[in-house]
């Protein structure tokens, strides 16, 4: 009977928190939306276009039709179906992105019905951040609106996480926020190192844990290769042979196996990334790229040996206490000089919208404002194959791009218009809303 009651009691707090977590997200959702983006033609004029790719041009012209843009330059032939704004003495620049967060994908921490960006099992291959995706998270107009338009989302859980989703950050489902439903896989790379000073283990027990995940890795890894073979001579055949069981693990392995996206591999540290960049090369179909790296100043030279790209953050403390606290601003600039692309990777959630200062620091210490807008535009569009659509603004591309007054790796930079798209987006989000609401509380009007 005691048993029957606790689990009552236990299933009825279930109950209780789920409810909960679904009133808030049902109030916030309906709490934020209070304007409708506009969608049409748009001409910005007078204004500074920094195009990343043709250089900057003062006292431009971008005209937006539709989901595209039309036309950059000056002296274009603007007609009187065009929204016209001027933005004499302000910015425009391509919509940044964020190469590595889990924006969409949680809501509320403590809340585990939100969270949607962890499962259970070590290999889960067979999961996509894309199902999982809320374009009504509270987070997502919070970013928007300090200029990051698309971001990567990812599951990051176990040691094969599942799939990551490169979205835009305006849309009512997944599919319309979609740019590449499965951008890449997430791998959690195995250290051999021990997890910190409270780690009892002896050396020999770290070696020998190390090598059971990295033959776990192994194993599937050759099941998938058989299993993707196999398919392929059954789709080639004549069709008289008998179609294999699909597993479905195995089969969400094939478009990383035959190279059609790549994996991220998440490592840090000096010794487990020369392991990672060496299980690699066992690998040359398959595309790779390293996200983290905190270690990776020290071993720059190997990284870019290997051509793989790196997504980096640098708002971090560094991994040894004897490092000097610059590192984590230097390290994109180190891995650039040494030949590494690099692109900014938060791996935030609410704290997305603090990217553009992520690429701040890196210029600041060295990166260069350049290339760190490249990091933050350019090269993210690169490594993951939609530069054709992305990461600058040119005739033809899609219209993500926003307005600023100035710098926006500056935290004082307002950002005064948002397009994602070809959408003008309302600069409306919860922080602004909870600005408005306790700016004058309880101030009476005489």
């Amino acid at each position: 009977m005691v048993s029957l009651v606790m689990m009552k009691k236990k299933y009825l707090k279930a109950f209780a928190l789920s409810g909960i977590a679904v009133f808030l997200l049902a109030t916030t959702a309906q709490a934020q939306i209070t304007e409708k983006a506009e969608f049409g033609k748009f001409a910005i004029t007078n204004v500074t276009v920094h195009t990343v790719i043709d250089g900057v041009i003062e006292g431009g012209v971008v005209l937006i039709n539709g989901e595209e843009i039309e036309f950059v330059g000056r002296n274009a032939r603007i007609t009187s179906d065009y929204q016209h704004i001027d933005a004499s003495g302000k910015h425009v620049y391509p919509g940044f992105m964020d190469a590595g967060t889990q924006l969409g994908l949680q809501e509320i921490g403590a809340v585990q019905v939100t969270r949607d960006q962890a499962e259970l099992g070590e290999f889960n291959p067979h999961v996509r951040a894309f199902t999982a995706i809320n374009p009504s998270s509270v987070s997502i107009p919070v970013t928007r609106v300090n200029g990051v338009t698309h971001v990567v989302s990812m599951p990051v859980s176990g040691r094969l996480s599942g799939k990551a989703t490169l979205i835009d950050l305006y849309g009512y489902t997944p599919d319309s926020m979609a740019i590449s439903p499965n951008a890449a896989m997430h791998l959690n790379w195995p250290t051999a190192m021990k997890r910190g000073p409270h780690d009892q283990r002896s050396d020999k027990e770290v070696e020998e844990a190390y090598q059971k995940n990295i033959k776990q890795l192994n194993d599937l890894w050759e099941r998938a290769v058989f299993y993707n073979e196999m398919m392929e001579s059954y789709q080639e055949g004549s069709g008289d042979q008998e179609r294999p069981e699909v597993q479905k693990k195995l089969e969400a392995m094939r478009e990383v196996i035959s190279g059609n996206i790549p994996v991220i591999i998440s490592v840090d540290q000096k010794k487990d990334i020369l392991n990672a960049i060496a299980w690699t090369e066992k690998h040359p179909k398959t595309h790779f790229i390293l996200a983290g790296v905190q270690e990776g100043w020290r071993v720059a030279d190997e990284i870019a040996e290997a051509d793989l790209p790196c997504l980096v953050s640098t708002l971090y403390t560094p991994e040894r206490d004897y490092d000097n606290y610059q590192r984590p601003y230097q390290n994109p600039a180190m891995l650039h000089k040494a030949g590494v692309k690099v692109a900014i990777a938060t791996g935030e959630i609410e704290n997305v919208r603090n990217a553009p200062y992520h690429a701040g620091y890196a210029a600041t210490y060295g990166l260069g404002r350049e290339e760190a807008l490249k990091a933050i535009t350019l090269n993210p569009a690169e490594i993951f194959g939609v530069d054709d659509k992305l990461g600058s603004i040119a005739k033809g591309k899609q219209a993500n791009l926003f307005i600023s007054d100035g710098d926006p790796f500056e935290p004082m930079t307002q950002i005064e218009q948002v397009f994602i798209r070809g959408y003008k987006i309302p600069m409306v989000s919860r922080h602004s809303q909870l600005y408005e609401e306790y700016l004058n509380r309880g101030a009476e009007t005489n």
